[in-house]
Formats: C-alpha cells, sequence, structure tokens
C-alpha cells in the first residue's frame, strides 16, 4: 500500500502524524545494503531497498513521491527518491529504508 502523511489536530494546539492510504501497488522489492545504528534507548537496522512498480503519470495520487511510504506484510518503507526505471518507462524504481528495532 503506498500511503502518504497527514496530520490531525491533537486538540491541545498541536498535531498528530496519520498515514492515509493512496492505492495498492503490485511491487518488486530489492534489498540492498544495511547498517545497524545505536541510540541510548535501541539498535536500529536499516536497510535500503530498491522498489519497482507500475509507472503512473506525474501528478497521479498513484505516483509515489519522497517523504511517502510503502507498507506491506507488517513492514514499512520509508521513500526517499523515485525516479523512471533505467529498463523501461512502463516501470518506477523508488528507492526506500526500511528501519526495524534490533
Amino acid at each position: 500500500m503506498l500511503e502518504h502523511e497527514t496530520q490531525v489536530p491533537d486538540g491541545s494546539g498541536g498535531f498528530l502524524r496519520n498515514w492515509a492510504v493512496l492505492g495498492a501497488h503490485w511491487a518488486e522489492i530489492k534489498a540492498g545494503s544495511g547498517r545497524e545504528t545505536s541510540g541510548p534507548a535501541t539498535t536500529l537496522s536499516r536497510v535500503t531497498h530498491k522498489i519497482t512498480i507500475r509507472a503512473a503519470l506525474a501528478g497521479s495520487d498513484a505516483r509515489p513521491l519522497a517523504g511517502q511510504r510503502f507498507r506491506g506484510h507488517g513492514r514499512i518503507y520509508a521513500i526517499h527518491a523515485v525516479a523512471e526505471s533505467a529498463k523501461s518507462a512502463r516501470y518506477l524504481t523508488c528507492h526506500a529504508t526500511e528501519e526495524t528495532v534490533v
């Protein structure tokens, strides 16, 4: 599922972060390099991914943008960049990162 971030008023003058579904996509997901980072309270595993989907017209809600994310099978992939696939303009390659707590 492709999702984009929305802000919902929290009733105290601030906002809560919420994610709204834009639609479902078929995707081929290929893992890239990974690394582990440690913080004061936890350790995170970060893995880069190349996610290939069918192309959508620029400006369409079905076309992913940086700052959006894919969610599927209990995993979340933050999208950092989107470009036409080198193989064919019929596909888009989304560069994304998955973070998990170790």
